[in-house]
């Protein structure tokens, strides 16, 4: 017996009702996010991003939403981190991103187990996520070796391992500190940007750091590929 007619005859039929049409409610708000997001994606830049956030008492909160919204909508964190160094500054925005990015991947990663139980049958996902479940085994640090040497995008690494069976905190954890050059990058990189705008004279600082983010992030990738490719 499958694992969803199990479910099935856990559940007293109303809940299972209730819950499937949850699931589908669900999926039809992201796919439409989706598809909004794909329809306006040329305006989309770190400045419009800014010019929602900057000025509005809860920022943050603001902030925290929309990257939320990102990442199950397949748009690129990267413009939310440059948004993060402009509202924010460099080191405030630094918390702020992190914290978003972390966020962000745990709503798609629950989403995706959320869906799993009913909407996909686990049998059909089996060969798709054989190398993620084996990476999932290995804890936080694997997940952060996934973010650090990205294979998929973002948002569909985030679904892709809420099919496996990954322990949240390992996947938080892994996903906050995997995700952190890229991070460091983007929001220091905007931060000087804002600056050199504002004709302030304390650009270069956050310039040197998010280029030596950036250089880091195109770096770690290569060096843990050709670590792991050594014979043993």
């Amino acid at each position: 017996m499958s694992e969803a007619e199990l479910s099935g005859l856990a559940e007293p039929q109303p809940l299972s009702s209730l819950r499937r049409a949850g699931q589908v409610f669900l999926l039809l708000v992201v796919a439409a996010g989706i598809a909004a997001a794909w329809r306006w994606r040329r305006d989309l830049d770190p400045a419009t991003l800014a010019s929602l956030i900057r000025g509005r008492p809860a920022a943050p909160i603001v902030f925290l939403a929309l990257h939320i919204v990102a990442s199950l909508t397949f748009l690129p964190r990267t413009l939310l981190g440059v948004a993060a160094g402009i509202v924010f500054g460099m080191w405030r925005g630094l918390v702020w991103a992190s914290i978003g990015g972390a966020i962000g991947a745990i709503a798609g990663f629950l989403l995706a187990r959320y869906l799993r139980g009913r909407m996909f049958e686990r049998a059909r996902w089996a060969r798709l996520t054989a190398a993620l479940e084996r990476a999932g085994h290995g804890g936080w640090r694997t997940i952060a070796l996934i973010r650090l040497v990205p294979v998929i995008p973002h948002s569909l690494t985030n679904y892709a391992l809420g099919l496996t069976s990954v322990g949240l905190g390992d996947y938080a954890l892994g996903s906050l500190l995997g995700q952190m050059p890229t991070t460091v990058a983007a929001v220091e990189l905007g931060a000087a940007g804002e600056q050199a705008m504002l004709g302030a004279g304390d650009w270069l600082w956050p310039t040197v750091i998010g280029l030596t983010a950036l250089v880091a992030s195109l770096l770690i990738p290569l060096i843990v590929r050709r670590w792991r490719a050594r014979p043993e």
